[in-house]
């Protein structure tokens, strides 16, 4: 497995993790302190999470196709983008994990 497969894994649970924080800022915002201006923030924070999610499950998906995970461990990274926070929690176990694998299946050197 290629490094930029975890490096395109990584940087998009960030994107997804700050907007759905960003997002939920919002909402308790729209909804509980009834603040104006609330509702375009919400709303186009809301969009971006969306479409930007989809990205994230597709290089989530691709992650775990390489890395043969199982399905449970697959589907507790797909929705990990769906919790406020837990992207930045799984994103930091995953990486350990498959740098670590990254790492012994770089190839060494040759030496003269």
């Amino acid at each position: 497995m290629k490094k930029s497969v975890l490096t395109r894994y990584r940087v998009m649970a960030y994107v997804t993790g700050v907007l759905l924080v960003l997002l939920t800022i919002g909402v308790i915002a729209k909804y509980l302190l009834k603040m104006d201006g609330a509702d375009d923030f919400t709303r186009v924070v809301g969009i971006a999470h969306g479409w930007l999610y989809v990205l994230y499950l597709i290089f989530a998906f691709d992650l775990g196709s390489k890395a043969k995970w199982p399905v449970g461990k697959q589907l507790w990274v797909l929705l990990a983008g769906t919790v406020p926070t837990a992207a930045f929690f799984v994103e930091r176990r995953i990486s350990h994990e498959l740098e670590a694998r990254i790492a012994q299946d770089a190839p060494t050197p040759a030496k003269a």
